[in-house]
């Protein structure tokens, strides 16, 4: 009896439901086959999910981070011009947070005013995400965490995003071409896109690799592969095929005695970069910085919330 209703079911389908079905079956083919996720990464990370949020643990620097990379996101998006409210500065600002972890930079973006969608492959990272914003009643309203890749997102939502933020991501990813063009993808015309990563060159394995994992500890050994650093000469370019405009590239240093980051004006170990998607005539103005009081103005009306 069940399957002459089953064979019924099938029988009364059209050929527009059968198409559809065919449609998505191939979109999740293609999603699973063609990922920028690499699987032998999220085994690494999987063994320190529950970890995000020791900030004297193996997260510490990424903790430490914030001091520097959440006003640059911040300064940066305010001297692009725009309206801002006092105590929330990025009110309004559609945020995707790629790879986002336990939500370490999450949190401020939303305590920031912004509407925060961060994604993850790792359902134990998403977990320990959602479990730490449930105790801000704030948070739990301007941040939404989902488990999937951007590749998925993709899928859903072609030009969604205001700005992108990919913070020590792009050294972990199995395609940074495919990465780079989702990203496109997804962010609106004249959006930003934020990006920290690791430079590829003799004195970032040294410090990197030998120093940060094997000596010092400062994180886990096996964390990177030095081979998958990414110099930014060639992230600009990738960025640029892309259809995006690099604006800034400023290099980075941890200082392991004091737990603290700088600015600095090498990029042979650390660096940030801030790019923007072409074909909006916003992308423009972004390059008028203010006035030095305006600046000082808005920096500290904003306030940093970390």
């Amino acid at each position: 009896m069940m399957k002459n209703v089953f064979s019924q079911q099938i029988s009364g389908m059209s050929s527009m439901t059968w198409l559809s079905l065919l449609r998505v079956a191939v979109r999740r083919l293609l999603s699973t086959s063609q990922s920028s996720v690499d699987p032998k990464e999220m085994r690494k990370f999987q063994l320190l999910a529950h970890k995000w949020w020791d900030e004297q643990g193996e997260y510490a620097a990424l903790h430490a981070m914030n001091d520097i990379r959440v006003p640059f996101i911040r300064d940066t998006l305010l001297n692009m011009g725009g309206t801002y409210q006092q105590g929330s500065p990025l009110c309004g600002v559609k945020i995707l947070d790629v790879g986002c972890g336990g939500g370490l930079l999450s949190e401020p973006l939303g305590r920031l005013g912004a509407s925060v969608t961060g994604i993850d492959p790792l359902e134990e990272n998403i977990r320990t995400a959602d479990l730490h914003k449930s105790f801000d009643p704030v948070l739990a309203k301007r941040i939404q965490y989902r488990s999937g890749s951007l590749e998925e997102i993709v899928e859903e939502s072609v030009e969604t995003f205001d700005v992108i933020v990919a913070s020590e991501v792009v050294e972990h990813v199995a395609d940074l071409e495919m990465f780079i063009r989702c990203c496109s993808q997804v962010l609106k015309p004249g959006g930003s896109l934020f990006i920290t990563t690791i430079n590829r060159t003799q004195l970032s394995y040294i410090l990197g690799i030998v120093v940060a994992e094997k000596i010092a500890g400062i994180v886990p050994e096996g964390t990177h592969e030095w081979e998958k650093f990414v110099p930014p000469e060639e992230l600009e370019h990738l960025l640029e095929l892309s259809g995006f405009s690099v604006k800034t590239v400023n290099g980075m240093l941890y200082n392991p005695l004091t737990g603290s980051w700088s600015w600095m004006e090498s990029t042979s170990i650390n660096y940030a970069l801030h790019a923007v998607k072409s074909g909006d005539q916003a992308q423009t103005s972004q390059t008028e910085p203010l006035s030095e009081m305006e600046s000082e103005q808005r920096s500290a009306t904003a306030g940093t919330s970390v």
